[in-house]
């Protein structure tokens, strides 16, 4: 069984222990496709309403958009297991020859490269999905804006979650320019990203209170 096929109470369970997965990528991947989820349904209740007529297509397009979204986001809980391994196996490598120090700092290289990009791909698919939810805030179904607010809420999180585990990677890489390039993306993305979902949070916030 693969950890997206996991119960919820499974998921959670194994979360807690020492097992090295699932860990924070596959929690932040989680958390983005809940947000996802939570958005796409502002949209379930918005379409279909005469209310709304004027802007079905939109939200229906904004659907298909998020139901992308959470199946990617759903995959990369996967991905983050598939490339720590590697990373994990590498950091177990001798170091006891000038040959050996060598051999594995190549592969470390290599495998830190590989478990940046996952959190880098959460990252972009939650800014995808909190540019989703914008809309579903703005134009969905009033009785469903508390859920718009969640999303964002989660997204904004999985947005952050997923940073870090970019962040703990880039650190020990040996290659700083390349690393100093991936730090300046995932700084980006928090900025733009982070603040975005947070005014949503709050517009949701104050309409409803």
């Amino acid at each position: 069984m693969g950890l997206k096929e996991m119960p919820c109470d499974e998921f959670v369970a194994v979360l807690a222990t020492k097992a090295p997965v699932p860990g924070g990528g596959g929690a932040s991947a989680l958390a983005g496709a809940l947000g996802t989820a939570l958005g796409n349904m502002v949209g379930s209740l918005t379409v279909g309403k005469k209310k709304y007529a004027d802007v079905e297509e939109e939200i229906k397009e904004l659907q298909g958009k998020s139901n992308l979204l959470q199946s990617q986001l759903l995959r990369l809980i996967e991905r983050d297991a598939e490339v720590f391994e590697p990373l994990s196996k590498a950091y177990g490598l001798p170091k006891n020859t000038e040959e050996e120090r060598a051999e594995k700092a190549k592969i470390m290289e290599a495998a830190l490269r590989e478990a940046c990009s996952v959190p880098m791909e959460i990252m972009e698919k939650c800014c995808e999905a909190i540019e989703v939810i914008e809309i579903f805030a703005k134009k969905g179904s009033v009785i469903a804006i508390s859920d718009a607010g969640v999303g964002a809420a989660f997204l904004k999180a999985a947005l952050e979650g997923a940073s870090l585990n970019v962040f703990i990677n880039t650190k020990s890489m040996t290659d700083r320019d390349y690393a100093e390039v991936l730090n300046i993306k995932a700084d980006r993305m928090l900025k733009e990203y982070g603040t975005r979902a947070a005014e949503v949070f709050e517009n949701v916030k104050t309409r409803l209170k």
